[in-house]
């Protein structure tokens, strides 16, 4: 890389179960304000936008365009959207930052799924001939990989209930998380995940801000410098994968070069307790890492956004000193089925 690129600031929503009176633009508003606050950047000075949404959550085509009205489009801006989550979103702004065309960057996602069924929804990024007829939601899918795990020896019931509690304890902390503290376990929703397996339905937003070699420096007092960044996919056939292992997480967090040097944090975009034992073990994760010290996507899960949220609070970790390298994990796709990896780091201190 010929360039040093940071992220500069973070925010986001009090993640909800639903913002029925918020149009997105309304939800999203807010947010672009206090990121753009906490730099004192104008949307003017952003040299390049990115954003990351999905039309089937929105229940409309190109529903990206009316998030606009959040940013404001005139003067003309230099803009491009992901129809994935955010994270993949900044992946793009870090390359377009990289060649040189902006020196900042404004990232942003959102994602209402309390109108309709996300479970419904979910099932349409599903291989068309084979699997989405047959309408398995992400619950039942992630069952087969809890069961999987748990069949191989790699975890139990009461482990994953320990995994789920620790996540909502750690969220305590969190002022935007939607689920905290003593949750319960409860009942099963898909044999063996229970309901504190479980992420709950979620509404939110994220937004970021990038910025290349010294503008980065000027922005913030701790950048967050982006050492590494990968994204690797399963197979789409779920039947020709081994569900407890991820391979591909375990190449991004390889090409990000997140094995060169041991991490102190990781924020794992796991919205099941299942796959953050699979990330666990793929990423080299041990004891003495801090894992999901804001309670992760258990705590609050805005589908296209809890990706992007996750670098974000990796990133805010460093920049209040609480981190110095920190990795950060987004997913996409049923059973960890398309993984990115990055690492941060903070000046030394």
């Amino acid at each position: 890389m010929t360039r040093e690129i940071a992220v500069v600031a973070f925010a986001q929503t009090d993640h909800r179960r639903t913002s029925d009176e918020l149009s997105e633009v309304e939800m999203l508003m807010p947010v672009l304000h206090e990121v753009l606050a906490r730099t004192g950047l104008r949307t003017a000075d952003i040299g390049f936008t990115c954003s990351g949404s999905s039309d089937y959550l929105a229940g409309r085509a190109f529903s990206f365009t009316l998030a606009l009205d959040g940013v404001g489009a005139w003067p003309p801006i230099s803009e491009s959207h992901v129809e994935m989550d955010g994270a993949w979103a900044l992946y793009e702004a870090w390359t377009k930052l990289l060649t040189g065309d902006a020196d900042t960057a404004l990232v942003y996602s959102y994602g209402k799924c309390s109108p309709g069924s996300v479970r419904d929804v979910l099932t349409r990024q599903l291989d068309p001939y084979y699997l989405a007829p047959l309408w398995p939601d992400a619950v039942a899918l992630a069952a087969l990989q809890a069961q999987a795990l748990i069949d191989a020896g790699d975890t139990d019931e009461p482990a994953l209930a320990a995994v789920g509690a620790r996540n909502r304890a750690d969220a305590e902390a969190n002022p935007h998380a939607q689920l905290k503290g003593g949750t319960p376990h409860g009942d099963y929703v898909v044999r063996p995940l229970r309901t504190g397996d479980c992420p709950p339905v979620s509404d939110g937003a994220a937004a970021v801000i990038l910025a290349a070699g010294d503008r980065a420096r000027e922005l913030c007092a701790r950048p967050a410098w982006i050492r590494g960044i990968d994204h690797r996919t399963e197979a789409h056939a779920l039947g020709v994968r081994d569900l407890t292992d991820s391979p591909s997480a375990r190449l991004a967090a390889e090409k990000a070069g997140a094995f060169e040097r041991p991490v102190d944090t990781a924020e794992l975009h796991a919205p099941f307790t299942a796959q953050e034992v699979v990330l666990r073990k793929a990423l080299r994760l041990g004891d003495g890492v801090r894992v999901n010290p804001s309670g992760g996507a258990l705590a609050a899960n805005p589908v296209m956004a809890a990706g992007l949220i996750r670098i974000g609070e990796a990133a805010a970790r460093i920049h209040r000193g609480a981190s110095d390298r920190a990795l950060a994990h987004a997913t996409s796709g049923p059973c960890l089925q398309q993984n990115l990896v990055a690492v941060l780091e903070g000046d030394p201190r």
